[in-house]
């Protein structure tokens, strides 16, 4: 099973400069502690409050190993204290999906 974590975040627009660093942060943290980063999406045009981050695994067991190593983290714990420092998420939602194999974007081996 291939299972995708999809957070939605509701922004502070006015700071959305410390917002792409805490995801700047994530783009180390992710995959060090075992989570297939397939990024982080901000504000382009319309609604200026929300931004989405996208972290594959392998199965819902992988994902729960990935939270404990997230907790003793200590750049993963410095990183969610930036963001209660400066305020910039104002509410956040998960949602864990599966990906329709015949539709995702398959790269080749050469």
């Amino acid at each position: 099973m291939y299972m995708t974590c999809f957070i939605e975040y509701e922004l502070d627009p006015t700071k959305l400069v410390q917002f792409n660093q805490y995801a700047k942060n994530w783009g180390a943290i992710i995959p060090r502690l075992g989570g297939e980063l397939i990024g982080y999406f901000t504000p382009y045009e319309g609604d200026n409050k929300r931004a989405y981050g996208l972290i594959a695994f392998n199965s819902l067991a992988d994902y729960e190993a990935y939270r404990i190593r997230l907790k003793a983290d200590m750049q993963a714990q410095a990183n969610f204290e930036f963001a209660q420092e400066e305020k910039f998420i104002l509410h956040e939602k998960r949602y864990f999906l599966n990906g329709v194999v015949e539709t995702l974007k398959l790269t080749e081996v050469l």
